[in-house]
C-alpha cells in the first residue's frame, strides 16, 4: 500500500473496471440496441410515407434507439429507402412485406450514417454517468442515494452539448447534399452567417427533454435494481433484473417527459426544413411558442400525442441498452478477477 502512495492511481470505477472498459461495454450495448430497435422506426417511417409521401424539403425524425436524427428529403432521391413502394396493412404486414420483397437488410435502412454520432454520444453519456456517480457517492455522504439523479443529469448535459452541433451540421450537409470533403466549408458558412451559437440551436429543447429523462431514469433504475436484488436475495444483478429495471424506469421517464419530446420533435423538424430551404434557422420558433401553439391547436392533450408509440420505443431501447451495458461491465469485472487470481 505504502509503495503506491506517491503514484497517481489509475482511474477505476467503484466496481473495479476502468473507464476504457466502461466505454467498450457501452459501445457494444449501443450497437446491439440499434440493431434491435431500428426496424421498429424504419417500419413506422415507411407507414408514414405510404399515408402521406415526403415531398422535397420535408423532414422526418429517424430514431435508432439511441438518439433522434433529422432526415431531409432531397430532390432527385427517388431511390431513397423511405420512398420505396409498398402497400402495407399495419405494422406486422409491413414487417413481413419489407423482408419478403426487399430483404431483411431493409429493416436497417439508413442506420449506418446515424451510428457515426449515436454510438460516441452513448459512450460519452454512459461512461460519464458511471464516473460521476462513483465520485458523487463519495462526496454526497448521507445523500449518496441521490447521486444517480445528479450524475444522470450532468452526464446528459455533457453528451448533448458535444453532439448537438454535430447533428446540426449533419442535417445541414444532408439538405445541401454536401460531401464530407466540404465539411469545413459547411461549418465556416454556418458560423459566418449565423454565428457560433447557431451550432447549438435546438440544444435548449433537447436538454428540456433529455436532462429530466436521464435524472429520473437513472434514479429509478438504481432504486429498482437494488429492490429486485434484495427481493431475489442476490448480491449481483442478473440480466433479467437489469432488463426489467431498465424497461420500467425508461417507461416512467418517457411518460413524464412526453410533452418535451413532442415540442423537441416539432422544433427539430422545423429547423431541418428551414435549412433545407436555405433559410436561417433563427426564424425557428422558441420552445415556449411551440408549446403554446400545440396547446392552442389541440388542447393540453396535444402535448401527450404519441404516448403509446413512445413507450413502446423507449422501454425496449432502455432495457436492451442497460442490460447489455451491465453484462459488459460484469464480463470485464470477472475477467479482471481471473487475471488477478
Amino acid at each position: 500500500m505504502s509503495g503506491n502512495s506517491g503514484k497517481n492511481p489509475v482511474p477505476v470505477d467503484t466496481n473495479g473496471i476502468t473507464p476504457f472498459q466502461q466505454m467498450l461495454a457501452s459501445c457494444s450495448g449501443a450497437l446491439l440496441t440499434s440493431l434491435f430497435v431500428t426496424p421498429l422506426d424504419v417500419v413506422k417511417i415507411r407507414l408514414q410515407a405510404q399515408k402521406s409521401p415526403f415531398p422535397k424539403g420535408k423532414c422526418f425524425v429517424y430514431c435508432n434507439g439511441l438518439m433522434d436524427h433529422t432526415c431531409v428529403c432531397t430532390n432527385g432521391n427517388s431511390k431513397a429507402w423511405y420512398k420505396a413502394p409498398g402497400h402495407f396493412n399495419g405494422t406486422l404486414d409491413a414487417f413481413i412485406k419489407i423482408v419478403r420483397r426487399e430483404g431483411i437488410k431493409s429493416l436497417w435502412s439508413g442506420l449506418p450514417p446515424t451510428l457515426i454520432m449515436a454510438v460516441p454520444a452513448t459512450v460519452i453519456y454512459f461512461t460519464c454517468y458511471d464516473q460521476l456517480r462513483a465520485a458523487l457517492r463519495v462526496r454526497m455522504g448521507s445523500h449518496a442515494e441521490e447521486a444517480p439523479l445528479l450524475a444522470g443529469a450532468l452526464a446528459r448535459v455533457g453528451s448533448v452539448t458535444v453532439i448537438s452541433p454535430l447533428e446540426l451540421i449533419r442535417t445541414k450537409m444532408q439538405s445541401q447534399r454536401s460531401s464530407y470533403r466540404e465539411l469545413s466549408e459547411v461549418i465556416h458558412s454556418a458560423v459566418r452567417n449565423e454565428g457560433w451559437r447557431s451550432l447549438w440551436r435546438g440544444w435548449g429543447p433537447t436538454l428540456l427533454r433529455d436532462v429530466p429523462f436521464s435524472a429520473m431514469y437513472w434514479y429509478n433504475y438504481e432504486k429498482g435494481k437494488a429492490w429486485l436484488c434484495k427481493h431475489n436475495n442476490v448480491r449481483e444483478p442478473t440480466f433479467a433484473i437489469t432488463f426489467i429495471s431498465g424497461a420500467v424506469s425508461g417507461s416512467i421517464a418517457s411518460i413524464v417527459t412526453l410533452p418535451f419530446d413532442v415540442v423537441k420533435t416539432r422544433r427539430q423538424v422545423e429547423i431541418g426544413e428551414l435549412q433545407a430551404m436555405n433559410l436561417s434557422s433563427k426564424a425557428s420558433s422558441s420552445t415556449l411558442s411551440v408549446m403554446t401553439k400545440i396547446v392552442a391547436e389541440n388542447g393540453v392533450g396535444g402535448l401527450f400525442v404519441g404516448f403509446l408509440p413512445r413507450v413502446i420505443k423507449v422501454a425496449p431501447a432502455c432495457a436492451i441498452m442497460i442490460s447489455c451495458y451491465e453484462f459488459g461491465k460484469a464480463f470485464f469485472r470477472k475477467d479482471e478477477g481471473q487475471s488477478c487470481g
